[in-house]
């Protein structure tokens, strides 16, 4: 985990020690179901219970002569336990009944708080959207001024955006949540079902319907595809408020402390550092879910090519996918938005933005579409090099500009806003 993009809760969700905790559980919880079933002694069952979970540098040492962390875990364990009741542990168990039922159990509850995040980042979206919904300024396509809109508008898309991610990733989380113990190459061998779902039932856990010894590695592909979708949408909003950062444009700012310096050279330099910072945390998450999917195909019932690979990314997209949305909720809670610099910007470009305007005008006087079109867009384009107002340059079109506003594009405008509306409701 990269302790920079890190935040402290979902770092001791995937801590050694956490990981030793929750195996604990696991070997405890399935031993009381086989007691239940009279077959390990309740006497044994309460030594293990009493037993401290295993450090994890006591792990480490042992793991030097053994090779094997799962076995060195048992033997540290099992090193707290009287002898008489540790020959219990693990009965009819193989590793990854341990390993992946204290992942799915890790992965639910990394998800849980990465949706919770989520919906801080919905919620406050929509908040300002609504508070900015009359805030008008230029849309733009292709980075060239299209026609009015409203910064209100812009977040609303996002919110919305958000929305499906936090959809996402409650189906991804439902996914992941699930654990097996069902021995070697998944068949209930020597040990019966009724332990794998008292252990999984204890963890709130679903039960991997047909394992083959370890969890479906598909399940880990969709909760990473979903933590890289939120990032994508959390990209799209900061890249949208770098841009509006620019010199030239500087509808937008992000909050700064009283000790930020922009440049070592250039003392003047205010950068959208923090948009820039989701942006780049962004393809970090896209690639972990590469390598998630890269993961799903194993050999027969298991092998172990995934292992490696998931140490490093289901810990590191997590943390990171967590890192970026909270950081988000402070970039839009905190963001300052100049609306008198966006109104102005408008009328940057001398009336072009009301073209569309001013050819649904000309069409609904009947006069044939090519040649209407034809007609303003020469008016355009002298305005565009000549610097002529384009009410000027549509003389001779019979159309004026007099009436023309920034409202007269929004009449239909608060549709979308009784869809926000409704967003809101969600979070209430």
């Amino acid at each position: 985990m990269i302790p920079r993009y890190t935040l402290p809760a979902m770092a001791e969700l995937f801590s050694d020690q956490n990981r030793y905790a929750l195996w604990t559980r696991v070997e405890i919880l399935a031993s009381e179901a086989q007691m239940r079933l009279g077959i390990v002694p309740e006497a044994a069952v309460e030594d293990m219970r009493r037993a401290r979970v295993p450090l994890p540098s006591r792990v480490a040492e042992i793991e030097k002569e053994r090779d094997h962390e799962v076995l060195s875990f048992l033997a540290a364990y099992c090193e707290d336990i009287p002898e008489t009741s540790a020959v219990w542990v693990h009965l009819g168990m193989t590793s990854y009944d341990l390993v992946d039922t204290a992942l799915g159990h890790t992965l639910g509850r990394a998800a849980d708080l990465l949706q919770g995040t989520a919906r801080r980042l919905r919620r406050v979206l929509v908040q300002r959207a609504l508070e900015h919904w009359d805030t008008v300024m230029v849309g733009r396509t292709h980075g060239v001024h299209a026609e009015p809109t409203t910064f209100g508008h812009k977040l609303a898309g996002y919110a919305f955006a958000v929305d499906r991610c936090v959809t996402r990733l409650a189906a991804a989380r439902d996914a992941v949540a699930v654990g097996t113990v069902s021995g070697s190459v998944g068949t209930y061998a020597l040990i019966n079902p009724f332990v794998e779902t008292h252990v999984c039932e204890a963890l709130g856990l679903g039960v991997e319907p047909a394992p083959s010894q370890v969890v479906a590695r598909d399940r880990h592909a969709q909760l990473l595809q979903a933590v890289a979708t939120l990032g994508a949408c959390i990209e799209q909003i900061a890249l949208e408020m770098r841009l509006l950062q620019r010199t030239e444009v500087r509808e937008v700012e992000e909050r700064r402390s009283s000790a930020y310096q922009g440049s070592s050279a250039m003392p003047h330099k205010r950068n959208p550092t923090t948009s820039e910072r989701l942006c780049g945390l962004a393809r970090l998450l896209r690639g972990y879910a590469t390598a998630a999917l890269e993961d799903v195909a194993l050999w027969h019932e298991r092998d172990l090519a995934h292992q490696s690979v998931e140490r490093v990314i289901l810990p590191d997209a997590l943390s990171v996918g967590h890192f970026q949305a909270e950081a988000a909720v402070s970039l839009i809670t905190h963001l300052e938005i100049d609306a008198e610099r966006m109104r102005a910007h408008i009328d940057q470009t001398d009336g072009l933005v009301y073209s569309s305007s001013v050819l649904a005008e000309l069409l609904g006087r009947g006069i044939p579409r090519e040649q209407a079109y034809r007609s303003v867009q020469a008016a355009a384009d002298r305005t565009a090099t000549t610097g002529e107002h384009f009410a000027d340059a549509l003389a001779g079109t019979g159309v004026t500009l007099d009436q023309l506003e920034p409202q007269r594009f929004l009449t239909n405008h608060d549709v979308i806003r009784s869809r926000l509306e409704d967003l809101s409701v969600l979070d209430d």
